[in-house]
């Protein structure tokens, strides 16, 4: 259940309730693809820097070690030792990563592995039962994601099998949750808003799939190739025609930039892996930009990635110079701490977007957020 606290303009406080607990919304997923945060994080780490929702991936999670595994040992919860919400994606972004491996048919896609090459099969139906063996809070619906540069006719046609996929869905997750070996029995089912960069088929397509009231809706297919102004432009047509006492989830996205003026523009949920893929690669996020720890102006900085930061490595001192000596000596320590930063960055920045929000402060804090960064 999704119950709005306050509204500022379109920017909404919230929270929604499942049955691992509530969600305070606005929020920043951490993405765990593998059921691990790339960067060596534990779950006990993710709730020490305020993480409330933990993303994994339905396609990689399949071909590795295998959902019935996951089911075996009791589901990804307690396989992960995680006991906050989880959102599983369903699968239907690698439709669009993994181009060259598949073929898109009404039934469903046909992949290759991207591990050893095998042939695997994912619909609907599949796509369902992956995530139900894995037993996490929420399920996104198995959609295709056309690329923001296709040509309309095609878009068309894929939204269109998108909706009779999201059908089969609701479907059969509502079958699955009736199953007494079902892992997690209220599984919550989130449907996807595609279109590309079309503003009509969009429309469309949302008032369509708000008839099927589901537990949430997404945004699919943005930040994948569009402008950050044909995305902000996206947002704010689509979502007023999605139910309003449904959260939003505006998926893949982004930079902290990308997440204020979503807010502001009535989106609820967030995940991307720029926090972690960032921080392996030595930048960093601060209040006044972001840094590359690489640089040799910080071989003689001893003072913390951010003075003031709550985060675990610089409330222990860790230094930038100490982090950069590791970063170049390829010492795993020296992504990890800036993983962990990185991820308090977000999780920290969403807290306070909550608290502006609260206050009636939004546009103020908002406005003096873009210019620290």
């Amino acid at each position: 259940m999704y119950r709005i606290i306050k509204q500022e303009g379109r920017a909404r406080l919230g929270e929604f309730t499942t049955v691992h607990g509530v969600i305070q919304t606005p929020v920043f997923m951490n993405v765990g693809t593998v059921a691990a945060i790339k960067g060596a994080v534990s779950t006990q780490e993710l709730m020490q820097i305020g993480t409330q929702v933990e993303l994994s991936n339905t396609y990689h999670l399949h071909v590795r070690p295998g959902d019935e595994v996951i089911k075996k040992l009791g589901g990804l919860h307690k396989f992960m030792r995680w006991e906050r919400p989880i959102l599983t994606d369903s699968g239907g972004f690698q439709v669009f990563s993994l181009a060259k491996l598949r073929r898109i048919k009404e039934e469903g896609v046909y992949f290759n592995s991207h591990i050893d090459g095998r042939k695997i099969f994912m619909g609907p139906e599949e796509s369902m039962q992956i995530q139900s063996n894995l037993g996490s809070t929420i399920a996104m619906a198995f959609d295709e994601c056309p690329p923001s540069t296709a040509e309309r006719d095609y878009v068309q046609n894929s939204v269109e099998r998108t909706t009779r996929w999201l059908e089969r869905c609701k479907n059969e997750i509502g079958r699955l949750n009736l199953l007494e070996d079902t892992i997690n029995k209220e599984q919550m089912l989130f449907g996807i808003n595609q279109g590309a960069i079309f503003d009509d088929i969009r429309i469309e397509h949302a008032k369509r799939i708000a008839e099927f009231d589901l537990d949430g809706y997404a945004l699919g297919g943005l930040a994948v190739g569009e402008s950050h102004e044909q995305m902000y432009h996206i947002i704010e047509e689509t979502v007023p025609y999605l139910p309003k006492d449904k959260p939003v989830y505006l998926m893949g996205v982004g930079t902290p930039a990308n997440i204020l003026e979503a807010v502001e523009r009535g989106v609820d949920f967030f995940d991307c892996v720029y926090p972690s893929r960032n921080g392996r690669h030595g930048h960093v996020y601060t209040n006044h930009g972001k840094l590359n720890l690489f640089n040799a102006k910080y071989e003689l900085d001893d003072s913390p990635i951010e003075e003031g930061c709550g985060c675990p490595v610089c409330q222990n001192g860790y230094s930038r110079a100490y982090i950069r000596h590791l970063l170049k000596a390829g010492e795993m320590l020296g992504m990890r701490f800036c993983v962990l930063h990185n991820l308090y960055f977000y999780n920290t920045m969403m807290t306070e977007i909550r608290d502006a929000l609260g206050r009636g402060e939004f546009a103020d804090y908002k406005k003096k957020k873009l210019e620290g960064l």
